[in-house]
């Protein structure tokens, strides 16, 4: 295994000159394309390569978090209730969405006016609650007691928002959430902005991977129900609008963010990690994208 994947880093370094860095939040424009990493991992053994230990933001891929803790505070009918599970066909940040904005059916928790709304479903007295009880979470499915938000890309992200503003006073205007917009919004901003690595992001698809349970503990923190729920969303939408067209080719439950990490998981099996900020036009991982197909070619990972 370590080194089919360390083929697949080789043959993959080419495509990080494809892709182009996410330059409209300014920090992330000084991410090095040619960075490149690949973490797997089975829970007994994991195997990695390239800049796999390199952190960086997880953006969207908080979306998964946000979804996962909400779900289990509320259930599945409260969430499904509140947002839809149809992808939507449309960009990660799109703002035009049809009046009533009230119909759930327009609104998927995996492009940002829904993960928005997922957000502010997550269980909290007050915005420095909810922040710390998703943090919190998000160390204990990492196992990485360490994680923290990088400063900079948060000042960043919240100083330059505009279109997420909008997007959750779009919100606020159509009864979706609660309280002040700022409020959620510096949750939702901070949270994108935590620094993961490959590993890390490994370790949470391996969670999903593994029906909610963690392996190292034995100790089930999401129901299997809940995880289930959580695969079926990733495998529909959790790359943007080329969610379909990665079902095709490489057919896991997955999330991308604009950082360029990738997480995906084959049920029952592994949870892999994966970096390279070159994107393309819909916000993925180009090389990323690569390396998941020739992995998922290679070992037959395809849920299909």
């Amino acid at each position: 295994m370590q080194q089919l994947i360390d083929e697949i880093l080789k043959d993959c370094r080419r495509f990080t000159e494809d892709g182009k860095v996410a330059d409209y939040i300014p920090e992330l424009a000084k991410a090095n394309k040619s960075e490149i990493g690949i973490c797997v991992t089975t829970g007994e053994k994991r195997y990695f390569a390239g800049d796999w230990n390199k952190p960086f933001t997880i953006q969207s891929i908080a979306k998964t978090i946000f979804l996962m803790l909400a779900v289990e505070d509320n259930g599945i009918d409260f969430i499904k209730a509140h947002v839809g599970v149809e992808a939507t066909g449309k960009p990660f940040n799109a703002i035009d969405y049809a009046e009533p904005l009230l119909l759930r059916e327009n609104i998927n928790p995996m492009v940002n006016i829904g993960a928005i709304a997922v957000c502010s479903l997550v269980k909290a007295e007050n915005y420095q609650q909810r922040f710390l009880r998703l943090l919190d979470f998000t160390k204990r499915i990492t196992g990485n007691p360490d994680l923290k938000v990088d400063e900079n890309v948060y000042y960043s992200e919240k100083k330059t928002g505009d279109k997420n503003r909008a997007l959750a006073y779009l919100l606020k205007n159509s009864g979706m959430i609660e309280g002040r917009v700022e409020d959620l919004l510096d949750v939702y901003f901070a949270m994108c902005s935590v620094q993961a690595t490959c590993a890390d992001l490994a370790n949470m698809a391996l969670l999903l991977a593994n029906h909610g349970m963690d392996i190292a503990t034995g100790q089930q923190i999401i129901s299997e129900k809940n995880a289930t729920f959580m695969n079926a969303v990733l495998i529909t939408s959790g790359m943007y609008d080329g969610s379909g067209e990665f079902a095709t080719t490489v057919g896991l439950p997955a999330k991308s963010g604009v950082g360029g990490g990738i997480m995906a998981n084959r049920p029952g099996h592994m949870g892999i990690g994966i970096y390279s900020p070159g994107l393309d036009k819909k916000g993925n991982s180009v090389a990323g994208i690569k390396m998941l197909e020739m992995l998922s070619q290679k070992l037959r990972l395809s849920i299909f």
